[in-house]
């Protein structure tokens, strides 16, 4: 099997699992919620604390993609607020929640089980706005994504994206979880690289994700390279005091226009 298929569906499985553990990620709106997009009252996250700016939710038009975009999150409200929406995730469980909550509140959500680095079920130009939370983190290849993206995104549409700042992979995850901080890894981080065989073997078995950190010059550079010019950017703290004691940046969010010829 292609590694790259092997880790797709490592981290299919792993965010099944996380879907039983109620990561947050995972909870899909209230019925409250998308009664209040249906007037307008809605604003979306693509990172862990802040919402999006007013400005950038007025960018967002027509056939949207909700790429990775966390089960029954942005797709119910973004189609209660009356958008042609397209859910497009590697789980099936994430999107199971996203078609339960569409059918508890009669929303119109297409639901499509494939990868960020593989969107060929999708013809070319099909979307008005892209939008994908913190998730290609996921993929070893950020620029394959964008790639992909722009294929399936309009001349001049808008694709905006979540994702981790590098540093915060220089961690060793078991003690930060435990509210220590102790830097373990080299960058860029990869799943693949960066952990010794028994952690990889370990990482499966506990139906853990597989992630990878990229490199300032494989985002920014990457996304202008794929025909991207970024028009707005935003950081995000994490939510969990530890690393926000030292890192403000801790999450990253572009807005960018698709410049393509």
């Amino acid at each position: 099997m292609d590694i790259m298929n092997e880790i797709e569906k490592l981290n299919s499985a792993a965010w099944d699992e996380e879907k039983k553990k109620n990561n947050w990620w995972t909870r899909a709106v209230s019925r409250e919620e998308t009664d209040r997009a249906r007037h307008g009252g809605f604003q979306i996250g693509i990172t862990p604390v802040r919402k999006m700016p007013e400005e950038w939710m007025e960018k967002i038009k027509g056939k949207v993609l909700a790429l990775a975009s966390g089960g029954g999150q942005q797709g119910p409200l973004l189609a209660a607020a009356g958008y042609d929406v397209t859910v497009a995730d590697v789980s099936q469980e994430q999107l199971a929640q996203d078609r339960m909550a569409a059918e508890r509140d009669s929303l119109a959500i297409r639901t499509v089980k494939t990868s960020m680095s593989d969107l060929s079920v999708f013809s070319d130009d099909e979307f008005d706005t892209v939008i994908c939370p913190v998730s290609i983190n996921f993929v070893e290849d950020c620029r394959t994504v964008f790639r992909q993206v722009s294929r399936v995104l309009r001349k001049d549409g808008f694709f905006m994206f979540g994702i981790a700042n590098p540093v915060m992979y220089i961690f060793d995850v078991g003690r930060l979880e435990k509210g220590r901080m102790k830097i373990k890894y080299t960058l860029p981080f990869s799943a693949l690289h960066s952990l010794s065989a028994h952690e990889r073997e370990k990482l499966k078995r506990e139906k853990g994700t597989f992630e990878f950190s990229h490199t300032l010059d494989s985002i920014i550079g990457g996304l202008c390279g794929e025909g991207f010019m970024i028009d707005a950017f935003y950081s995000d703290t994490s939510g969990f005091e530890p690393v926000d004691s030292y890192i403000q940046d801790c999450y990253l969010a572009f807005s960018a226009v698709n410049a393509k010829v």
